[in-house]
This record gives structure tokens, C-alpha cells and sequence, in this order.
């Protein structure tokens, strides 16, 4: 192995953790070469350089003895590593990136280089189709698995997190134009029920920068915010979030097929985020706020692909 130590983050990258995680991560950013060049030396890995992407780990390139190229990931927050490796493992053999090593006393990991290049292969054709069978294998792979009990659960996350925001920003915030869609869709969100048969290890994060290709297509999921919950938040989290504003017909009609969730059920969920991710773009003067705001106009219109 040639020992190479690869410097301090980038400023960018150094800008954007700090944004994420506050100015107590800058302590640890700091330590990240060392971090790495430890994970690097223990599994007898060459190091190549840093990926600079993501807002909540540093990423770099590798390779073992043999050649074989992987990322190493270094996680700014230790609960973010174990729950996110725990996933991976969960779905190991699955439509995720593998975890290759891991260490737990430096939340640093080394996974797969999916298509061989940061950021995967092309992306095929029936890009929305593949994705969909995929998520809906991780979801069988989530239901007949034991499920590890200390992931955080969706449950919590809907009312500890999900609902004070949404209660807050939409007195809070000024919606403008969109004030009869906050308020009538509220309510909808407030009274979602989880339905414990589709309860399975959801990932949370789906969107398409967190879905990589192989060199056959084949889709392979990577950073994952995983809790235990209804399959029903993946779909609808899929359906609004993965292209926002681009076939999100198309999605939702891909998702109603293949999970066999109705759409009187899942039209629910997704209105429910497209309601949150409204009142947080419109609080944080995010441009995207129209595009959510036509997402969810057009799940509330009572037309035949999506009447609830």
C-alpha cells in the first residue's frame, strides 16, 4: 500500500458540513484526514482524493491491493453512521450500495463504488421503472429481515419532528397565494395513520443524487436516513421529492403498481410532503417553493390519476 494523506476538506465542503451540523463540526472536520488515513491503513487501502458531495459526511476515493475501487465515508455524527450502516447490512445482497468495512470507533466506512465512478454509471431509460422495483425490493428485504430495534422509528420522526414544523411555519410563515393550500391540507397531515402491515425499514432520503447506477442500469440506493415505519412514506417521499416537479404522474402511477398501495391511500402521504417541503422552502426562501406548491396543487386536483 502507498501511504498518502490527502489534506484538509475543501472549503466548499468545509462551508456546507458547517451549514448542516453547526460550528461544533468544524473540530472534526478538521480531524478528518487523520480519520481517513487511519480507516486507510487498517484495511490496507490506497487513498486517492476527496469526492467533494453531500451535506452531512466527507467522501474519498480508494483502492484495496488489488485494485478494487471503493469510497470512504466519514460521518460527522456517529448515530447518523450506526443507523445508516445498519441499513446497508439489512440489505445486503439487495439494490444498495454494499458496506465493505466499517469502523465503529472512527463512524468510517468503505463502500462499493457503484459503475465504477463517483456518482455511478448512465442512467437508463426506464430510469423511474427501476427505481420503483428496486425500492420496493428493499421494502420486502425490510419486512422479512428481523428489524434492527434501535433505528429510529417514523412514528417518532411524524410527531416529534413533522408536525410541531409544520404547526409553526404555517402560522409563521407567509405563504402568499398558497394560504387555502396550507390550510386545507393541514389537517390531512395531522391524521396520518401508519398501517402496521406495510411497516418495513423505509430509507427516507430518495432523492435522485441518492440513487446511483451499475454498469447493467440496475439501480443501487446509497445514503440512507433509515427508520421503521409504513412503506407508504418512501413511496410518497419518492413520488414528490426524487425529480421534483418532472413526472410526478408517472411516479406516483409506477409506485400505486408496484407497491399495490391504492392511491386514496398514498395521495395522503405525498400531499402530507409536499405540504412540509412547501412551508420549509417557503420559510428558507428556497426557489423551489412554486414547483412544490404546483406538485401539490396537482395531487389535490380531483382528476382520475389521482382522486382521493
Amino acid at each position: 500500500m502507498v501511504k498518502r494523506t490527502l489534506g484538509e476538506v475543501s472549503p466548499e465542503c468545509r462551508r456546507r458540513l458547517i451549514t448542516h451540523y453547526g460550528s461544533e463540526a468544524a473540530g472534526w472536520l478538521d480531524a478528518v484526514p487523520a480519520l481517513l488515513d487511519q480507516a486507510a491503513e487498517r484495511w490496507k487501502l490506497t487513498l486517492g482524493g476527496y469526492h467533494d458531495a453531500g451535506h452531512a459526511s466527507v467522501i474519498a476515493t480508494a483502492d484495496t491491493v488489488d485494485g478494487r475501487p471503493l469510497l470512504l465515508k466519514a460521518w460527522a455524527d456517529p448515530t447518523r453512521f450506526r443507523n445508516e450502516v445498519t441499513a446497508l447490512r439489512l440489505w445486503a445482497g439487495g439494490a444498495a450500495v454494499g458496506v465493505v468495512e466499517a469502523a465503529d470507533d472512527l463512524a468510517v466506512a468503505a463502500l462499493e463504488m457503484i459503475g465504477g465512478r463517483p456518482g455511478g454509471s448512465e442512467r437508463p431509460t426506464r430510469e423511474f421503472q427501476t427505481v420503483a422495483a428496486a425500492l420496493h425490493g428493499l421494502h420486502t428485504f425490510g419486512r422479512h429481515h428481523r428489524r434492527p430495534r434501535d433505528l429510529p422509528t417514523l412514528a417518532t420522526y411524524l410527531h416529534q419532528d413533522v408536525r410541531p414544523r409544520v404547526r409553526r411555519r404555517q402560522k409563521a410563515v407567509d405563504v402568499g397565494p398558497w394560504r387555502d393550500l396550507v390550510d386545507v391540507h393541514l389537517p390531512e397531515l395531522m391524521a396520518l395513520e401508519e398501517d402496521d402491515g406495510r411497516t418495513t425499514v423505509l430509507h427516507t432520503d430518495l432523492y435522485r443524487e441518492n440513487v446511483l447506477f451499475d454498469w447493467l442500469g440496475h439501480p443501487r440506493l446509497i445514503d440512507p436516513l433509515p427508520m421503521v415505519g409504513d412503506a407508504a412514506f418512501d413511496w410518497a417521499f419518492w413520488t414528490v421529492y426524487y425529480d421534483l416537479g418532472h413526472g410526478t404522474d408517472t411516479r406516483l402511477a409506477a409506485a400505486v403498481r408496484i407497491s399495490r398501495i391504492p392511491v386514496p391511500v398514498l395521495a395522503p402521504w405525498c400531499r402530507a410532503l409536499a405540504l412540509d417541503g412547501l412551508l420549509y422552502y417557503l420559510e428558507t426562501g428556497d426557489p423551489r417553493a412554486s414547483r412544490m406548491a404546483d406538485v401539490l396543487a396537482w395531487l389535490s386536483a380531483p382528476t382520475p390519476g389521482n382522486r382521493s
